[in-house]
């Protein structure tokens, strides 16, 4: 028997845990492009004990490209050359069945060799080695990725609006954003692992140049068209606890 996941029980999850982390992070300069997408499609893909979390009966997939800063681990300052690297996820959104929201990714593709094993290692997360460049031009962010091994590459340009916002409890924006948990496949089965950060600071999103290729990596069919919601963010500092068991509340 599962429970149904809550607006509150995801509010749940905002609250910083009690535990130590084990690792400091910064995101930045975040693009989310959403597709919403068949429920029942999504369910086939997840391991048993991880539910689909649809909004308004839709199951949504995303992409995420970004930039990752300062990361380290708990005890260490940031180390130039390996602490700053890009990053970008192909994610789905699911429940376990305590009703905690979380993320599911299909793929992490990342630019930092060091941070691929280490992720892959202790998280045990399909991090993925890629060729990737970015830059930030004034306020224009351009951004490519190239996974090493594989013929698809892909490519975004976006500008993210001044004025940020909070998502407002209930609406979509606030069920794609507000996910503090995320969901692995560990040789013991699936274990869940808690962010803990500020609620995003949500920007409109100005989108020049887009791709799908990264669906296609992951096993989807193109969508055939633009991303169903879009949105960014400017950045968040992110605390990163251990993996625990599903039952561990």
């Amino acid at each position: 028997m599962t429970t149904d996941p809550t607006t509150q029980s995801l509010l749940a999850l905002r609250e910083c845990p009690a535990r130590q982390h084990v690792m400091y992070q910064r995101w930045e300069q975040l693009l989310f492009l959403h597709w919403r997408w068949d429920a029942a499609e999504i369910q086939r893909t997840l391991p048993p004990g991880l539910f689909v979390d649809a909004f308004q009966d839709s199951a949504w997939l995303a992409i995420v490209p970004f930039f990752m800063r300062g990361i380290r681990p708990r005890f260490c300052p940031p180390v130039p050359g390996i602490s700053d690297f890009l990053e970008l996820n192909v994610r789905t959104y699911v429940h376990d069945g305590q009703g905690r929201h979380g993320v599911w990714f299909y793929s992490l593709d990342c630019d930092q060799p060091l941070a691929v094993w280490t992720a892959r290692t202790f998280f045990h997360l399909p991090y993925q080695h890629a060729r990737m460049s970015a830059s930030l031009e004034g306020d224009i962010v351009s951004y490519s990725c190239h996974r090493r091994g594989e013929s698809l590459s892909s490519s975004y340009h976006y500008r993210l609006a001044e004025q940020t916002r909070p998502a407002e409890p209930g609406s979509l924006e606030f069920f794609l954003a507000e996910r503090y948990l995320l969901f692995s496949q560990t040789p013991h089965g699936v274990r869940s692992g808690q962010v803990h950060h500020t609620p995003y600071p949500l920007a409109e999103v100005r989108l020049e140049a887009w791709d799908a290729a990264p669906l296609l990596q992951a096993g989807f069919a193109h969508p055939n068209r633009p991303p169903d919601h879009i949105i960014g963010s400017p950045g968040v500092d992110v605390r990163v606890y251990p993996l625990t068991p599903l039952r561990a509340r």
